[in-house]
C-alpha cells in the first residue's frame, strides 16, 4: 500500500499571507438550519461556506504569467498537467538561518550527500524547517531562499518546478524578483508554503502531485500537494 504524505497548509480565516496579498475570509453562506426551515436557530451549521482568498494563498503553485508581464498568455489553466505530476526529491537545508541564501554548489553537495541526482522534469524541494520554527510568528516572512544563480542552475536542468516552505522562493529584496523572472524565462515554476518536508528527507525519490485549480487566466492556484511513496 502506498504511503501518502500531505505537504499542504490548512486554509483558514486569518492565516498568514504574503505582504499585501488578499486576506482569507470565510463566512457561512448557507446553513442546514436555513435549508431545513428552522427560524431563529441558536446555532448555524455550515452547509456552504463563502470563501474570499487570493490565488497565492497557503500552499500554492505560481503560473508562468505571474513571473513577468511578457508571459501574460501562460496562465495556470494553460500549463500542462505533466508539470504538476512528477518525480520529486527533497534536500536538507535545515541548517540555513533567516534570510540565508542557498547557493547552487550547496544544492550539488546536498544531492551528493543524499546520493540523488536532479533529472529532467523533476520537482526539487528545499527543506529548511522554516515552517515548524516560525509559522505565524514575527519571522515567518524572513525565511531562507535560493540565489539567482541557483534558479538558473535549476532551470538549466529542465526541472518542472521546485518547492519551498517559505512564502517566497528567493529572499525578498535580494533574489526573489529575479528568481521569478528566471522561472518565466526558462519555463519552470515553484511551489510555496510547503509543510512536512522533514518527512521526505533521507527517503530518496517519490511521486509528487500538486494539481492546481483550473482558473481561467489564473496567475497561480492553491494546491493539495502530496508525496507518494510506493511500498
Amino acid at each position: 500500500m502506498a504511503e501518502i504524505i500531505d505537504l499542504s497548509q490548512e486554509i483558514y480565516e486569518g492565516m498568514p499571507v504574503y505582504k499585501d496579498f488578499p486576506q482569507v475570509k470565510m463566512t457561512i453562506h448557507n446553513s442546514h438550519e436555513e435549508w431545513d426551515g428552522i427560524k431563529n436557530p441558536k446555532i448555524k451549521t455550515p452547509a456552504v461556506y463563502k470563501l474570499e482568498l487570493g490565488e497565492h494563498t497557503g500552499t500554492h503553485v505560481d503560473a508562468i504569467n505571474h513571473m513577468a508581464r511578457e508571459y501574460r498568455e501562460q496562465s495556470i489553466d494553460t500549463m500542462p498537467l505533466s508539470m504538476f505530476y512528477t518525480e520529486g526529491i527533497c534536500l536538507d537545508f535545515s541548517h540555513k538561518g533567516l534570510k540565508e541564501l542557498i547557493e547552487s554548489h550547496e544544492i550539488e553537495n546536498a544531492c551528493k550527500k543524499e546520493g540523488l541526482s536532479i533529472k529532467k522534469g523533476d520537482t526539487v524541494f528545499f527543506y529548511t524547517d522554516h515552517y515548524r520554527k516560525t509559522f505565524g510568528g514575527k519571522n515567518w516572512g524572513n525565511g531562507p531562499g535560493i540565489t539567482i544563480d541557483s534558479a538558473r542552475w535549476l532551470g538549466d536542468k529542465k526541472i518542472a518546478a521546485f518547492g519551498v516552505e517559505t512564502m517566497s522562493p528567493g529572499v525578498p529584496g535580494i533574489s526573489n524578483k529575479e528568481v521569478h523572472h528566471i522561472c518565466g524565462e526558462l519555463g519552470f515554476t515553484h511551489y510555496e508554503n510547503m509543510i512536512n518536508l522533514h518527512r521526505l528527507i533521507g527517503r530518496g525519490r517519490f511521486r509528487f502531485i500538486g494539481l492546481p485549480l483550473k482558473i481561467r487566466g489564473g496567475t497561480g492556484s492553491p494546491v493539495r500537494a502530496i508525496a507518494v511513496f510506493e511500498n
